[in-house]
């Protein structure tokens, strides 16, 4: 059960406090690594080929090194006294759940824009979001940060719980991977995505591997948010069917039907045309405009975010306590 307690006082923390900006984030380390190593790779490697496999191995250090560590740090301390390591993991587990900090990105673009304050509006939006923001409109600013929530909900939210869940049954076999260690492998493949996995270049090739392993992972913990938020909604046939409708279309196997379950539920519509660094994009509409974006439909998705990870919190605990009296 002590990884039960350690997956719950991970959600606690995240719940209650998110990432401290002063603290020193996992995913910053990834982020510096996979940048670093990357400007190397694109200085040696001039051709298709040698980026794919330079690409492979940039992918393969990154999770290793990512699992290895977070192993040591957690046994080592651990070694000093067992409740160490299990603050340890719970601290290295929180950090891989960004419900909070989702939360926070939304409130610092809704409260200026709920003030009349754009500029500033768009200024914090352009600080999560890849598109260009200094045009957008309050309906654009809206629709941009609903599309965020939605999609970051699965990767950021639900799938590093899912291989948090998978580590904890699978440390029955292999003592040392619990639930930090795999979410945090998950969230190694997350990073690599979202620094290389671009089809554009310099990424098209470097980033291939990364982007493919990262859509493949993602793809069962988004099927199950998508299937939890339908039941949540009590039209699950309605709001699949707008999915299975509109979802396909999307480019990404993941992220399309992640907003759109959203866009179903609440009844608005997300996609169409963004600028990105100057380059305009036409992503497919997803769901039926039958309301306009506010504020308070936002806080409702979150909302429905934060029902989807404590059922499965609820899930996780029920089948580790029923599977340790067996």
């Amino acid at each position: 059960m002590n990884n039960v307690i350690v997956l719950l006082v991970a959600a606690t923390l995240d719940y209650l406090i998110g990432d401290p900006i002063s603290w020193l984030h996992p995913v910053q380390v990834m982020g510096w690594t996979v940048s670093k190593l990357t400007k190397i790779i694109l200085f040696l490697c001039k051709n298709s080929f040698t980026q794919r496999i330079a690409g492979i191995f940039l992918a393969i250090f990154l999770v290793s090194a990512t699992g290895a560590i977070s192993v040591l740090l957690i046994q080592t301390a651990r070694y000093l006294h067992p409740l160490l390591g299990s603050i340890i993991e719970s601290i290295l587990l929180a950090s891989c759940f960004a419900a909070k900090s989702l939360s926070n990105a939304a409130k610092s673009v809704l409260k200026p824009l709920i003030s009349e304050d754009i500029h500033q509006a768009r200024l914090n939006l352009s600080q999560f979001v890849g598109r260009d923001t200094e045009n957008l409109s309050k309906s654009e600013i809206l629709r941009a940060v609903l599309e965020t929530v939605t999609e970051n909900a699965t990767d950021g939210v639900m799938a590093p719980l899912f291989y948090a869940i998978i580590g904890i049954f699978i440390s029955a076999y292999i003592p040392h991977c619990g639930p930090a260690p795999l979410a945090l492998v998950y969230k190694a493949f997350s990073t690599l995505d979202s620094m290389v996995g671009y089809k554009e270049q310099p990424y098209t090739y470097v980033g291939w591997f990364s982007a493919r392993s990262e859509d493949c992972l993602t793809w069962i913990p988004c099927r199950l948010l998508v299937m939890t938020l339908g039941l949540i909604s009590l039209r699950p046939l309605e709001v699949w069917h707008i999915c299975r409708r509109d979802a396909v279309f999307d480019p990404s196997p993941n992220s399309g039907w992640s907003e759109c379950i959203y866009a179903a539920i609440l009844g608005v519509q997300v996609g169409g045309t963004n600028s990105y660094r100057g380059v305009i994009k036409h992503k497919p509409l997803l769901g039926d405009n039958l309301n306009p974006i506010q504020p308070q439909t936002i806080q409702y998705a979150l909302q429905l975010t934060r029902y989807s990870f404590l059922i499965w919190l609820g899930i996780a605990t029920i089948m580790v306590f029923l599977a340790s009296n067996r």
